[in-house]
């Protein structure tokens, strides 16, 4: 029987079988180790067949964990539905976990700014650029401020001394 299925697959192209789809509707295929028409050996492969395969549309997370795990190859067996189901539940649970801790924080900050235990967040006062020669002074001086690109040789005047 071995040898009609592999007559056959020779003939008519890759057997692949479906392993499994997930709720993105991503198709998941397992093709076998198999001999190709010449008789070379083709390694066994695990793919992954898309629901939107424009490559410009796919964003981060069109395919989970679990699954990402099987077509690597960390894991033998294929997710199933019930895994993936608690570990989404899992996944939400840590995400409002984190949400409260952070307010927490900011209320613990806020308490903290109030009764005067950490300083609060200093102020910017200067304004411009740090490389300019009037930054932080709040008079304007004589002193000559350009940029390399708008400077015209002779424009300057010194000021007078006194």
């Amino acid at each position: 029987m071995s040898r009609i299925a592999g007559f056959l697959r020779r003939t008519f192209g890759v057997v692949r079988d479906h392993v499994g789809t997930d709720h993105l509707g991503n198709k998941y295929y397992f093709i076998p180790e198999q001999r190709s028409w010449t008789g070379r050996l083709a390694r066994a492969k695990r793919i992954v067949v898309v629901a939107n395969p424009k490559e410009h549309e796919y964003m981060e997370g069109n395919i989970p964990m679990e699954w990402d795990a099987w077509i690597r190859g960390r894991r033998k067996q294929p997710p199933s539905i019930e895994e993936l189901l608690v570990n989404e539940s899992q996944r939400e649970q840590i995400k409002l976990k984190a949400k409260e801790v952070e307010e927490k924080d900011l209320a613990q900050q806020a308490k903290e700014y109030e009764e005067g235990l950490v300083a609060t967040p200093a102020k910017t006062v200067a304004q411009g650029h740090a490389a300019a020669t009037s930054f932080g002074k709040q008079e304007i001086s004589e002193e000559p401020t350009s940029t390399a690109n708008t400077f015209q040789p002779g424009s300057w005047i010194p000021a007078s001394k006194k």
